[in-house]
């Protein structure tokens, strides 16, 4: 399978901010790769380049074969993007939003009308489709943003953050708008900050770290690197959490987490393998505490979350300066 979207060591700075420290990717044809990663990680700076919407100060990339800065005019009728907020215009319609892309991309007029209508059908917004954009909501707006960006069919598609701002409802149902393109063959690169969202549209997840990618694989896959679920207790007197911790230290898969203001202590344990299921491992944990005379006021079992995997692979919480300084 060949390789849809490639990038090699690719290096963006502003000032003395180094946005992308070397980036390598690789996203074969047909698939969908998300980027997942903090605010300020780099997320956003990669796809921009990636659109050729920025030119890298190192390393290169090509998208549908056409390198983004050599063939930047060439490959921008192969893509499709769209951002972080819904680039529609709120004094037309959406017919006419859509009709304005098409004959941007050169399609004619008759083939830019039977285009708008053919993606209102299929974003669910016929009925709302002769209305001004103002009047629509947040859900809305994404989707019809989405079909703008596929109004020239591209072969690769750049979705940066797609869901931010959007309650449940008009998540799943962009989700859905999304398994439909790629079911059609449509090469995807999404970024995310939600690992759920990643782990339900994605078929590999890129970690990137302060412009660095950190770790790849599936969500499964990085889940492991991480313990397959967290126990999560508190206990009554924060002077004991020395105490929990020799006593569940070797139960733990990774490092423990421990906050004494709060009394709180997150143990990242194996579902898999000798020490049993994570619900025998809470058994064991709650028996071993109880035995040292620990009293716990409450206690949990989860999945990782983002913060889960982000805090294991890397040590530290989300820098937020590279998004100060890039906007």
């Amino acid at each position: 399978m060949a390789d849809a979207i490639v990038a090699e060591g690719l290096i963006k700075r502003y000032g003395r901010v180094t946005a992308l420290d070397g980036i390598d990717l690789r996203v074969p044809e047909g698939t969908v790769t998300a980027l997942l990663g903090p605010n300020g990680a780099g997320k956003t700076t990669t796809v921009r380049v990636l659109t050729t919407l920025l030119v890298p100060d190192e390393g290169r990339a090509t998208v549908a074969g056409l390198d983004v800065v050599a063939d930047a005019r060439a490959l921008r009728s192969h893509i499709g993007a769209s951002g972080q907020y819904a680039a529609v215009d709120e004094y037309l319609t959406g017919f006419e939003n859509l009709e304005m892309v098409g004959r941007l991309y050169h399609l004619g007029i008759k083939r830019s009308r039977e285009r708008a209508r053919e993606l209102l059908e299929q974003f669910d917004l016929v009925e709302a489709g002769d209305r001004p954009v103002k009047g629509y909501s947040g859900g809305m707006r994404r989707r019809l943003d989405l079909a703008g960006a596929l109004v020239a069919q591209p072969p690769v598609l750049f979705l940066d953050e797609p869901t931010t701002g959007l309650d449940p409802r008009a998540r799943l149902q962009l989700w859905e708008v999304i398994d439909q393109l790629v079911a059609q063959g449509t090469t995807l690169l999404l970024t995310t900050q939600y690992m759920e969202e990643a782990e339900r549209l994605a078929d590999r997840i890129a970690v990137i770290d302060r412009g660095v990618v950190i770790a790849r694989g599936t969500a499964d896959e990085l889940k492991s690197l991480v313990g397959g679920e967290r126990i999560e207790l508190g206990v009554a007197d924060a002077a004991t959490i020395p105490t929990v911790r020799r006593e569940l230290d070797d139960l733990a898969v990774g490092e423990m987490q421990a906050d004494a203001g709060s009394g709180r202590v997150t143990v990242p344990v194996s579902d898999t393998g000798s020490t049993g299921s994570g619900a025998d491992v809470l058994a064991t944990a709650l028996g071993r505490l109880s035995a040292a005379g620990i009293r716990v006021t409450d206690v949990a079992l989860r999945k990782p979350t983002l913060d889960d995997v982000f805090l294991a692979l890397t040590g530290h919480e989300a820098d937020e300066k590279i998004e100060e300084a890039v906007g």
